[in-house]
């Protein structure tokens, strides 16, 4: 038999749909359409485990027949693996994991991780529909075939499945399904407290219960919903300042060199992204290894300064950002979403001034609860920049009201905002806590599928991701402010951390390096969501709040919920 290379392809018409789409629709139309239409994928364990299970069927195809020659008469049984095989009339394609070929008579044989389960038929539906599109193409290529076989990994079973008309014609009807949703530019609704969202993969992107429970009213006696998404991410940044230092890939690791001595290393499993400050080189193995598994590499000045961002290929979700644009080319709802993330803001800076100054003024507290009220009165952006401009300053004014130093030894002088460049240490914190959240978020909506430059509030500008800063603006605050007053509080950075050079000031490598560790601390501390109500990291919160404003746009939310902490 031989071996028929995969065409995905139909002339310029729809692509091929693969067999494996058709089991993800028969399973979650709305996982399918995530999958195939807006190109998202994201592994976890029964992924990882499946992939595994595959590396041998996975290999290149080989010819095997039995060891002793059979009987005279009788002919040879032949597996043949990995078996690409399309068909245009029925518009769909397949890798089959084996093949059993006795002449023209053959048994397709799907590879399951798991243990068989004990249901009608020996298989749920998506398998055994997968499993008969196997079956249909090798009919198309002229093959005798009235059956197949599931074997699962787990218990080692073999299922045998018939391919009768009922099958057939189920088969036939998802496939036409799975293809009239391809058409269809709406995102299928998430099922409603399915037990089979736990263990899918992309539930962190589709936000099952989370979009269920913003698109319709809540009822209180529901209580809290399931947190079905991680709390934090295990994979952490990696940051490299030293002057000189050349990052390299080495297997699966990446390391940090200084010449010859090694600075760090660390898994590239382990790595949600790479930082680079100032002087540090990339190799470009490395670079093509990071842009393969969609690890961002931010490129950030010795200061702080953010650069840019290399990554992998866009995110093959066009229809988000076609959202994107058409939202930010309407002025009404850029004013909308524009009194959302200001009234956020406000709000979250009157939160942590009570929080943190021991004598907040009460007129100030009022003041700032008045201008987050003028804020979602605005009637355009130029005004609502000035709201937001007289709340920064009333919340700046009494910033220095959070900071404890301990001696003179320990005083920082802070009167106001400046920058460009900072003349005073606190300002100088502020402005790398705010480069280095709005790196986090320019990564984050990249990945997500936003195009970061295309803003709502914060109008376009050459170089400027104006989405990120829209977005960072609730967590202005609750990040980047609370880990400045954090650092000097606790003694994390001190007086002797910082370099006076005319006029501005900038901090020593190895301060900065402690105001990173804090940095990262306040990323992966977990919090209560103040919608949801389950426990999340700060990092995993961008994450949300990026595809929460993705489901607005697309009409599956009525508003984006701003975050305000309680």
């Amino acid at each position: 038999m031989e071996t028929v290379s995969p065409d995905t392809s139909t002339g310029g018409e729809a692509p091929l749909l693969p067999a494996r789409m058709v089991n993800e629709f028969a399973y979650c139309p709305r996982l399918a359409y995530l999958e195939w239409v807006d190109g998202e994928f994201a592994d976890n364990a029964d992924t990882v485990e499946g992939r595994v299970h595959h590396r041998r069927v996975d290999q290149a195809p080989t010819r095997r027949s039995e060891e002793a020659e059979p009987p005279e008469g009788e002919k040879a049984m032949i597996h043949q693996r990995s078996v690409w095989l399309s068909s245009e009339r029925l518009g769909v394609t397949a890798k089959i994991d084996l093949v059993e070929c006795e002449g023209r008579h053959v048994t397709p044989v799907d590879y399951k991780r798991g243990k068989r389960p004990h249901v009608e038929r020996g298989a749920y539906e998506p398998e055994l529909v997968q499993l008969c599109v196997q079956g249909l193409l090798l009919r198309e290529h002229g093959f005798d075939c009235d059956e197949g076989v599931l074997y699962f990994v787990g218990s080692r079973d073999r299922v045998t499945v018939r391919f009768d008309d009922q099958l057939t014609a189920r088969t036939l009807e998802l496939i036409e399904g799975l293809r009239a949703l391809t058409r269809d530019p709406k995102l299928p609704p998430p099922l409603v407290d399915s037990p089979k969202c736990p263990r899918c993969s992309l539930v962190g992107i589709c936000l099952p219960d989370e979009v269920g429970w913003l698109s319709r009213p809540h009822d209180p006696a529901q209580g809290e919903i399931r947190r079905l998404i991680p709390a934090g991410d295990d994979a952490l940044p990696l940051y490299v300042q030293q002057p000189g230092a050349r990052v390299t890939k080495s297997g699966d690791c990446l390391k940090v060199m200084d010449h010859d001595t090694v600075l760090a290393e660390t898994r590239l499993i382990e790595t949600s992204q790479v930082a680079l400050f100032g002087q540090v080189q990339v190799s470009t193995q490395a670079v093509q290894e990071l842009c393969k598994r969609g690890i961002p590499i931010s490129y950030l000045s010795s200061g702080g300064w953010f650069y840019g961002v290399t990554s992998g290929l866009t995110h093959k979700n066009v229809e988000l950002r076609m959202s994107q644009f058409s939202a930010a080319s309407d002025e009404r709802r850029c004013l909308i979403l524009a009194r959302r993330f200001v009234q956020a803001k406000i709000a979250n800076c009157r939160t942590i001034l009570r929080r943190n100054h021991p004598a907040v003024p009460d007129g100030v507290l009022q003041d700032l609860k008045a201008d987050g009220r003028h804020a979602g009165e605005a009637e355009s952006l130029d005004e609502l920049l000035g709201i937001e401009g007289t709340a920064a300053r009333r919340y700046f004014g009494e910033f220095a009201g959070m900071l404890k130093p301990a001696g003179d030894a320990m005083r920082f002088d802070f009167a106001g905002r400046n920058r460009r460049p900072p003349r005073d240490p606190i300002n100088a914190m502020l402005s790398l806590a705010y480069a280095m959240l709005v790196r986090e978020w320019t990564t984050t909506l990249q990945a997500v599928g936003f195009d970061p430059y295309r803003g709502f509030f914060h109008q376009p500008r050459y170089g400027r991701p104006a989405l990120a800063l829209d977005l960072m603006e609730e967590f202005r605050p609750l990040i980047a402010d609370s880990v400045v007053h954090t650092a000097v509080n606790n003694g994390e950075v001190r007086r002797t951390d910082w370099i006076e050079r005319m006029g501005s000031v900038a901090l020593t490598p190895e301060g900065r390096r402690r105001f990173i560790e804090t940095y990262e601390r306040r990323m992966g501390q977990d919090i209560t969501h103040p919608v949801f109500g389950y426990q999340i990291s700060y990092r995993r919160v961008l994450e949300v709040q990026a595809r929460l404003l993705g489901r607005y746009l697309i009409g599956e939310i009525h508003e984006y919920p701003s975050f305000t902490t309680r």
